[in-house]
């Protein structure tokens, strides 16, 4: 889950709990605004019933004068349409109500019923048809009704004490009002019927002591102001008159005639109801102002919280967006600036530090504060302190790396410094060798001898390894190409096995550039050495060579162990990108070879076979080969029917003196005494001997036979041209491995062939005076094909063994080398074929 997530769960967590606990404390806020507003609407159904009460009674009064016949109809139908407007006005706001008391709304209820009935009712008030009791008491119950609401409304939830008991006196107002009415109705009805009966007179006496009760309770109930407005408004002239003729016809007694007309007691009446009707709008106003105030202030209030507790939350959440934000921007920087340091920064730091003279003098300390801080933006806070730390272990990381590489630079000198020392101890050790060469006669003292020497080769081959690895090159510089070849012959002599290399198919025409000739030897001997040492000591190594297009292909099979997929991928990565470092000394060629291959452009892969073994595939590019190289051919293969030469399959010889003129044998073929006229090609500095692979030119295996070394060789006969001391070549008679019991008197022994093999083996002699190997096919890899017909060689009389397995992509290879050379025949057409300067017995 990421940062802004984990925020947004952790503002999200406390946020709710606080709406939670905002809601709750709103809720009685919010609940006594909704109780007042509800009030409101009642106590503006109550003013509107108290209006209905008023037109009411003035249809009721009308309605007894019609029936008692003491008004006319047409002021009825004036009081009826004022009474149906009231009672359209109630049903419009009572339909408003939302929650009205229980009394209330029972109350609300028979109000609506009556309403439905008052049709009737009225058509008996103009039919004559109904009492004048009976009139009363229809009206008069509606009335109550009206009342009952009124009173009602303050026992409804949430009613402030004050405002309840202002809404009792409004209500108690309401009903001094409609006793008065009532008086009104039992003195036209005693005026009727000529006087007060026994229970009209009490129903009179009833109403004005109903009456006095009810303003009693106002008087109680109500505030000040509103017994000030009864008293004033009933102390005028109009109120008088109505007192006085109400005491006047109090004091008339039970069957008497009322000395007050009706129309002067109607008049009076109706003065005084609308006097009290006016003091009751009043009372009506003041209430429902107060409750309008009450709402307002508890609306505003509740309105106040819910405003404060949303801007609260609000601003809550835009802090925690903001300082989010700010902290997720922050850690965003700080995430890139770790990535851009781990893909980008550090490892192209590292890639200029381990490159050679990265430091420049200057110290590891300067180099980490050379390359900045990755995190410019800190702070006091964790987040700041996190970047200061990233930035502490950049700046460490640098140091480390720039110390590692002083310790490299430091480590690569010190290597070179003793590659240097060994060179000159060995060319020392080389010098010395030659100088006990020259003058030893012993046979078992000059194999010994020349153990030494080849020793010298191959110590010389681990001195220029250790020059590689410092970052140094071969300091010899060649003036002229070499054959491809030479230098594989050149390169198999600086192992310690060269005796199971065997050179197979070698298209001819291949030249190596003089630069890169030492390098593409050193290449081709690691290549080699590690192929001998991982296969079996019987079997041959084997060596094919051939153009692909602008580009020369060296192979070299083995047939060892091999090695598994992911180990060759690995290695064969380490071969395309070398390290930096000086590397495993367990796997030092491997980095050796890559080193070597990448400052040529060459591509070394290791390759399955078919069968056992491994190939190791060299690509030589252009750059490497030399352009039209052209040298003397031999004898090549029979039946390629193309212009394409290829060399004789042959193995390598071992390494041995040339120089002297061997003595005559038959077959042999005077005058070639293999004085070398060329460079030779070696890895040291001292003398050795080699196979002669053209006129005048030697393959040296010694150290003074090297690349660049301007050998002069060793005059035929011990004269003729001059040899640097310490460089003269061994006689023939003193090669290793051939004792006293091998020469004859007044003879010099023939020297005997590598790895002491029996003379029945021995083909014959070459130019330089070094014994040849019959060739076998089941040896040589991979073997040229013979026609039937072909002439034995000598020492083969015995059957051939069968020949092993051919590896199917070397036979592939081969093939393609074959086909590519007959489609580049034109290319190639005056060229002679090698030459093979190896001499053979003659049958």
């Amino acid at each position: 889950m990421k940062i802004n997530r984990r925020l947004v769960l952790l503002v999200t967590a406390p946020l709710t709990v606080a709406v939670a606990f905002s809601v709750l404390a709103l809720a009685p806020a919010t609940h006594q605004a909704l109780q007042a507003g509800r009030l409101t609407s009642m106590v503006e159904v109550a003013e509107q019933a108290s209006e209905l009460t008023y037109r009411l009674q003035r249809e009721r009064a009308a309605a007894t004068a019609l029936v008692s016949e003491q008004g006319d109809a047409e002021e009825f139908r004036l009081r009826t349409e004022e009474t149906d407007r009231s009672i359209a006005g109630l049903r419009g706001r009572a339909e408003r109500l939302s929650a009205v008391p229980g009394s209330a709304r029972s109350a609300l209820d028979r109000i609506e019923r009556f309403a439905e009935e008052m049709p009737g009712l009225r058509a008996q008030v103009r039919s004559g048809s109904s009492t004048v009791s009976a009139l009363a008491f229809g009206y008069r119950i509606v009335i109550a009704d009206l009342n009952t609401y009124r009173d009602g409304i303050a026992q409804a939830d949430g009613v402030d004490a004050d405002i309840a008991d202002r809404i009792r006196a409004a209500a108690a107002l309401s009903k001094a009002a409609e006793h008065s009415a009532q008086q009104q109705v039992t003195v036209a009805r005693a005026q009727a019927a000529g006087g007060f009966t026994t229970a009209s007179q009490r129903t009179f006496d009833a109403g004005r002591m109903g009456y006095t009760e009810s303003i009693g309770v106002m008087f109680d109930l109500g505030p000040g102001a509103w017994r000030t407005w009864l008293e004033r408004t009933l102390s005028g002239a109009k109120a008088l008159e109505a007192r006085r003729l109400e005491d006047e016809i109090g004091r008339t007694g039970t069957g008497k005639d009322i000395t007050v007309t009706p129309k002067e007691w109607q008049k009076a009446t109706n003065d005084r109801q609308e006097l009290l009707r006016s003091v009751e709008k009043r009372v009506d106003a003041a209430v429902l102002a107060q409750v309008s105030d009450v709402r307002t202030t508890l609306v505003r209030t509740a309105g106040a919280e819910v405003a404060l507790v949303v801007l609260t939350l609000v601003g809550v959440v835009v802090v925690a967006i903001r300082l989010g934000r700010v902290m997720v921007r922050r850690l965003r920087d700080l995430r890139n600036a770790a990535h851009e340091v781990a893909h980008s920064g550090l490892p192209t730091v590292m890639r200029e530090l381990s490159q050679p003279g990265a430091l420049r003098g200057a110290t590891p300390e300067e180099v980490a504060r050379r390359t900045g801080d990755p995190v410019g933006t800190t702070g006091e806070d964790e987040i700041g302190e996190v970047g200061e730390a990233f930035n502490a272990v950049h700046h460490e990381a640098v140091r480390l790396a720039a110390q590692q590489a002083h310790a490299h630079e430091q480590l690569a000198e010190t290597l070179v410094g003793v590659a240097r020392r060994g060179a000159r101890l060995t060319a020392v050790m080389v010098s010395e060798l030659d100088t006990v060469q020259r003058d030893e006669a012993d046979p078992v003292r000059m194999k010994a001898l020349f153990a030494l020497d080849h020793l010298a080769v191959r110590m010389e081959r681990n001195t220029n390894n250790l020059l590689v690895l410092g970052g140094y090159g071969n300091a010899r510089v060649r003036s002229a190409d070499v054959g491809c070849s030479t230098v594989i012959v050149a390169a198999a002599q600086q192992i310690e096995r060269f005796d199971r290399v065997s050179l197979g198919v070698i298209e001819s025409g291949i030249g190596i550039t003089a630069r890169a000739v030492h390098d593409v030897a050193h290449i081709l001997a690691e290549l080699l050495d590690n192929a001998t040492r991982y296969s079996p000591p019987d079997k041959q190594v084997g060596v094919a060579v051939w153009r692909l297009w602008d580009r020369a292909v060296v192979q070299i099979v083995d047939e060892g162990v091999g090695m598994t997929a992911e180990r060759r991928a690995v290695h064969n990565a380490a071969l395309l990108e070398p390290q930096a470092g000086i590397g495993d000394v367990r796997s030092m060629g491997l980095h050796v070879v890559a080193r070597l291959a990448a400052r040529h452009g060459i591509v070394v892969e290791l390759r399955d076979s078919s069968g056992p073994g491994t190939i190791a595939e060299v690509t030589l590019p252009a750059k490497v080969l030399a352009l039209d190289f052209t040298e003397d051919r031999g004898p090549s293969q029979g039946g390629l029917g193309n212009d394409v030469g290829y060399e004789t399959p042959r193995p390598i010889t071992p390494p041995g003196p040339h120089g002297r003129r061997q003595p005559a044998r038959a077959g042999a073929r005077p005058g070639h005494h293999g004085t070398p006229g060329g460079a030779g090609l070696g890895a040291g500095a001292a003398t050795g001997g080699g196979t002669g692979t053209g006129p005048g030119t030697a393959v040296g295996t010694g150290p003074g036979a090297g690349f660049g070394a301007a050998g002069t060789g060793a005059p035929a006969d011990g004269g003729g041209r001059e040899v640097p001391p310490g460089h003269e070549r061994p006689r023939e008679d003193e090669r290793p491995g051939v004792g006293a019991r091998d020469r004859e008197p007044g003879r010099t022994p023939a020297p005997r062939p590598a790895r002491d093999e029996p003379v029945s083996r021995v083909a014959g002699v070459s130019s330089s005076g070094l014994p040849l190997r019959q060739r076998r096919a089941p040896q040589q890899w991979p073997a040229a094909g013979r026609r039937d017909g072909a002439e034995q060689r000598p020492g083969a009389g015995s059957p051939r063994p069968s020949p092993r397995r051919r590896d199917s992509r070397q036979v592939s290879d081969v093939l393609a080398a074959y086909a590519q050379g007959i489609n580049r025949s034109t290319n190639h057409r005056g060229r002679s074929a090698p030459d093979d300067h190896t001499e053979r017995t003659e049958k």
